[in-house]
């Protein structure tokens, strides 16, 4: 199948059906990318491998991510964003296909994560391509809130279809003279994740063409390199940027581990299996979209900094872990958890896109964000998965990873109160700016 992109569209028309197929596109995709996880993991232990190297799953996804952070986005402009969605997830597909044809998870896996970084900048890129500027922050509202609920239902759905009696259901059905080699849950699993990548697939095939001029490739690819860069040392050197970056990436590691923590502790504590343990992690995401919800209206732009706390509180919160051995009491520290994470993250998020508006551009701000958030990915889960090679206690671990994450957000909290007390003036003036930029909290309309 060959990329056909529609006709043009008049700018009233794309609000009406462009946005809504792009919705569509990104919630099918983020939905297979959370339920392969699980799916992954479950055909890990199919072979028998040790735990200590199921974190890798994560390491090997995100590799992409930090390798190719400079050059992803200049390709998502090089083409239509609906092609560059439509051959990411292709490429997803081809990685999943290779599971299924028994090559090695860990590289299959890769492969998915190559994709996925392809399909994130055009993901973000082609909003600002559809929609007039005064809906971008509604847009993106939108697009968060269903990246949440595709977390929360992927993780969900990956449990769901490695349970013994939903998978035995699947591998009853045969197709005449063929002979699929599908044998296990797992790989019946990721057959179906494969269906789910091919509608988000053919709704990349329905979106529109805006019209917007298409960049050609840098001509020295060592100028992109040196280009990206200049943004990341301009990023990480401004006042409010160095702090929102230094939250943002710590979060993004720690929450990534996390997610192998719980599915090892549920089996210790809870004596869950994967299935459910998976299930336990969408509580997760769940409170995760609740702290979201109440972050996004109590929370003005220039005051993101003040929830940084939450963070060192998440952090202690998380060693209360070790002491929990009953289903409703480990649900409710989840959601407790997951709302505190997604309160103080999103606000942190903001203000970095604001700074990296202005400081480098969205396009960029958002590879130098990704390159730092994946690259702390890389470095915990490497952490995590050599404690568990040492044969460590996952309660151990679960303490050292609460006091590592209170420890480094302290260590923040400790930086912005000097950046303020040297650069009182400057900080000012940057938060001034933000509170300018973001007219429409109540709060502020009073002041």
């Amino acid at each position: 199948m060959c990329y056909k992109p529609r006709p043009r569209l008049k700018r009233s028309d794309l609000v009406n059906s462009g946005f809504y197929i792009i919705m569509a596109a990104q919630f099918f995709s983020s939905l297979a990318d959370n339920a392969l996880l699980v799916a992954a993991i479950a055909l890990l232990m199919q072979a028998d491998a040790p735990s200590w190297l199921t974190p890798y799953l994560k390491f090997f996804f995100v590799v992409s991510y930090v390798a190719l952070a400079p050059y992803v986005g200049a390709f998502a402009d090089r083409l239509p964003k609906g092609a560059v969605m439509f051959i990411a997830n292709s490429v997803k597909i081809v990685g999943c296909a290779m599971m299924l044809f028994g090559a090695d998870p860990l590289a299959a896996y890769a492969v998915v994560g190559l994709g996925a970084a392809a399909y994130s900048p055009a993901k973000y890129g082609i909003l600002t391509e559809y929609l007039p500027h005064q809906k971008l922050v509604i847009a993106n509202g939108w697009i968060e809130g269903l990246t949440v609920a595709s977390i929360i239902l992927g993780t969900m759905l990956g449990g769901i279809l490695i349970h013994a009696r939903v998978s035995s259901v699947i591998l009853a059905f045969d197709l005449p003279l063929i002979d699929t080699g599908i044998d296990s849950g797992a790989e019946a699993a990721i057959a179906l994740i494969i269906a789910v990548y091919a509608i988000a697939a053919l709704f990349n095939l329905e979106i529109p063409r805006t019209g917007v001029a298409l960049k050609p490739l840098p001509s020295h690819p060592v100028d992109t390199l040196k280009d990206f860069w200049r943004c990341v040392v301009h990023l990480w050197s401004d006042r409010l940027g160095q702090i929102s970056l230094a939250v943002t990436t710590l979060f993004w590691g720690a929450g990534a581990t996390l997610q192998f923590i719980v599915i090892e502790w549920a089996r210790s504590a809870l004596a869950f299996d994967l299935s459910r343990a998976a299930i336990l992690q969408g509580v997760t995401a769940l409170g995760i979209a609740v702290g979201a919800v109440l972050a996004s209206i109590w929370v003005a732009l220039d005051r993101a900094v003040r929830v940084i706390p939450l963070g060192i509180a998440m952090g202690l919160i998380v060693i209360a872990m070790i002491f929990v051995t009953q289903v409703w009491l480990a649900v409710a520290l989840m959601v407790i958890i997951g709302a505190l994470a997604g309160f103080f993250v999103v606000p942190m998020n903001a203000l970095l896109q604001h700074r990296g508006h202005h400081l480098v551009g969205a396009g960029r701000s958002i590879a130098v964000q990704n390159f730092n958030e994946n690259a702390s990915i890389l470095v915990m889960i490497a952490l995590y998965s050599l404690l568990l090679h040492r044969s460590f206690s996952i309660y151990l671990v679960i303490v050292a990873f609460g006091l590592f994450v209170a420890g480094t957000m302290s260590a923040v909290q400790l930086w912005y109160w000097r950046t303020r007390r040297v650069h009182g003036e400057e900080v000012e003036r940057l938060l001034a700016f933000a509170r300018a930029e973001d007219p429409h909290h109540p709060r502020l309309k009073s002041e």
